[in-house]
C-alpha cells in the first residue's frame, strides 16, 4: 500500500508509474474506457504523449464495458489494463473480475479506480485479480488530502515524483502520519459498517428515483439498464436547464452537480453521457445526486419534493 494526497495522485501514479516501468520490457499500450475519471484520462494522455499507444474499450448505453468490447483490442503489447469499478458520474457497476482475469490471461497489468467503489461492492485483493487498486480519504468519511494506491506484489512502478526512497521507493516524501491514521480508521469503519449500509442506500435511491419518475414521467435516468452501485443517481430533466436548477437547488440546501468534481460540476460538459450517446439537450439537463451515510427517508423525501417543485415552476404550471 502507497499512502498518496488523494485519489488524483493515486491513480496518475499507477498509470504512469506502471507505464513507464512496463515500455522497457516492449509493452507499449494503454487500454481505457471513454468514461472513466478525468485523474485516468488525463494520465493515459500523458502517456500517450510520451509514446504510449492507447486503445478505447466501447461501453454500451448503459456504460457498461462488455467482455467482448476488451476482448476486441486486448494484445500482447498491452502494459496496463485501468477500468475504474463503480462510474462516478452515473453509478454504472463494471464487470471487473471478469475484466481483469481477461486482462491477466494476456500479461497485462490491471488497475481500477475504486473511489466510488470501496465500501459500496466486495472488494478481495487476494482472490481478485487486479495488480492496483485507488483509494480516496474523503469519499469514506476520511479527512482530504488523504488516498491510497494499493500495490499487488511484484508489480513494478516507475516513482512519479523523486527525492527519497518512502512509500517502498514509489512515493518520495514525509509521509503524513495522521491522515494515513484517519484513512486507516475511515476504512475499518466503512467495511465494518458495508453489509448494513449497502442495501439501506439501494433502498433510499430506488425510492428517490421512483419518485422522482412518478412526478416527472418524461425524466431518463442514466445507467439504469445496466449494474450501479447503490449510491449514485444521475437524472436528465428534458426542458429544463441543469445549471439553473442547480443554483436553485442549493439556495434550498440541497447539494447536486451536473458530473464529477473535476469538471466544475458545470452543465453541458459530461464526457460520460456523451460517450453514452446521451442527446446533448439532455447532457445539458442532466443532474447528479449522491447518497452517504447521513441520508435518510425524510432528506430524499425533501430533495424529490423540492426538486419536483423547481421544475413545475420552472415550466410554469
Amino acid at each position: 500500500m502507497c499512502f498518496t494526497s488523494g485519489g488524483t495522485e493515486a491513480n496518475n501514479l499507477a498509470i504512469l508509474g506502471r507505464w513507464r516501468a512496463a515500455r522497457l520490457d516492449g509493452r507499449t499500450a494503454v487500454l481505457t474506457t471513454p468514461i472513466e475519471h478525468k485523474a485516468v484520462l488525463e494520465a493515459v494522455r500523458q502517456a500517450e504523449r510520451e509514446g504510449a499507444r492507447v486503445r478505447m474499450v466501447d461501453v454500451d448505453s448503459s456504460g457498461v464495458a462488455p467482455l467482448a468490447s476488451l476482448r476486441a483490442v486486448l494484445a500482447d503489447d498491452i502494459a496496463l489494463v485501468s477500468v475504474g469499478w463503480v462510474n462516478n458520474e452515473i453509478g454504472t457497476r463494471q464487470p471487473l473480475t471478469a475484466l481483469a482475469e481477461e486482462a491477466a490471461e494476456r500479461g497485462a497489468a490491471v488497475h481500477t479506480d475504486a473511489v466510488q467503489a470501496f465500501g459500496k461492492v466486495h472488494i478481495d485483493a487476494r482472490a481478485q485479480r487486479f495488480d492496483l487498486l485507488t483509494i480516496s480519504g474523503h469519499k469514506i468519511g476520511a479527512p482530504k488530502g488523504i488516498g491510497a494506491l494499493y500495490v499487488r506484489r511484484g508489480v513494478a512502478l516507475e516513482p512519479i515524483l523523486y527525492g527519497g526512497e518512502q512509500g517502498g521507493g514509489r512515493r518520495p516524501g514525509t509521509e503524513n502520519v495522521a491522515l494515513a491514521v484517519g484513512l486507516a480508521r475511515a476504512a475499518e469503519l466503512t467495511l465494518a459498517e458495508q453489509a448494513a449500509e449497502v442495501p439501506r442506500l439501494l433502498r433510499l435511491r430506488d425510492q428517490l428515483q421512483t419518485a422522482l419518475a412518478e412526478a416527472l414521467p418524461e425524466i431518463v435516468i442514466h445507467g439504469s439498464a445496466g449494474p450501479r452501485a447503490s449510491h449514485i443517481v444521475n437524472v436528465s430533466i428534458p426542458g429544463v436547464d441543469a445549471a439553473t436548477l442547480l443554483m436553485a437547488l442549493d439556495r434550498h440546501g440541497i447539494a447536486a452537480s451536473a458530473g464529477s468534481a473535476c469538471q466544475g460540476g458545470h452543465a453541458g460538459q459530461s464526457h460520460v453521457l456523451h460517450a453514452l450517446g446521451v442527446a446533448p439537450e439532455l447532457i445539458g439537463a442532466a443532474i447528479r445526486l449522491s447518497l452517504g451515510v447521513l441520508t435518510s427517508d425524510a432528506s430524499v423525501s425533501r430533495a424529490v419534493s423540492v426538486i419536483v417543485t423547481l421544475v413545475r415552476q420552472a415550466r410554469g404550471n
